[in-house]
């Protein structure tokens, strides 16, 4: 079977989560510069421009990403359908260009900056004061021997008789 045919079943049959981790599109210039990484996870309210296919050269803002369709939904790019209406069309995160990131999230920005968005807890460890060792009274006491374990008594244990004839030598 061919490679390229084995890493797109890998990639249809992969967990949401794991498709959610390729979600991603490659920054502006400028940005590349600010933020010093060249790719993003690529969210709702970034703003885009297709680079590549039937809509190339149109930018705008993410109105919904779709992990199961692995694509994204930009505004301006719809498909009209036979009855009337309108579709999303999902286009690929490797196909557009981000041009603007939404900041409104505190966690993003602080991952975009390069800081730890969680800050390390802080261990507090308990020290208590050394103690003095307490003296020890010399006392003229003599050890106590420890006692001997008594031998087992040993008993008869009763078994089941095995013919009829013993069983009434039992019981009288």
């Amino acid at each position: 079977m061919k490679p390229t045919t084995i890493r797109k079943r890998t990639i249809y049959n992969a967990s949401l989560f794991t498709k959610s981790k390729l979600m991603c599109g490659h920054l502006s210039k400028d940005l590349q510069q600010k933020y010093n990484r060249s790719s993003i996870r690529v969210t709702e309210g970034d703003t885009v421009r297709v680079m590549r296919g039937e809509y190339k050269g149109v930018t705008g803002k993410i109105t919904r990403v779709s992990t199961d369709k692995n694509g994204i939904s930009v505004e301006g790019i719809k498909k009209e359908k036979l009855k009337g209406g309108n579709l999303d069309v999902f286009i690929h995160t490797s196909n557009v260009l981000v041009t603007d990131i939404n900041t409104e999230d505190k966690w993003r920005q602080s991952k975009l900056e390069g800081k730890n968005p969680k800050p390390a807890k802080e261990v507090k460890l308990k020290v208590e004061p050394k103690q003095e060792p307490k003296e020890i009274k010399e006392t003229k006491e003599k050890p106590v021997e420890a006692k001997k374990p008594e031998p087992k008594k040993e008993t008869k244990k009763q078994t089941k008789p095995k013919t009829v004839k013993q069983a009434k030598k039992v019981t009288k």
